[in-house]
């Protein structure tokens, strides 16, 4: 149980660093294209 936990502890750190990676880098390029 315990395995399972820090396991699904560390997915959800991956995604959440996935996701914030991704969600500031499409933020950066929509402001980048309503500029032009």
């Amino acid at each position: 149980r315990n395995f399972w936990k820090r396991k699904g502890y560390w997915a959800a750190v991956k995604a959440f660093s996935l996701a914030k990676s991704i969600s500031t880098g499409y933020s950066k390029g929509f402001f980048v294209r309503q500029k032009k």
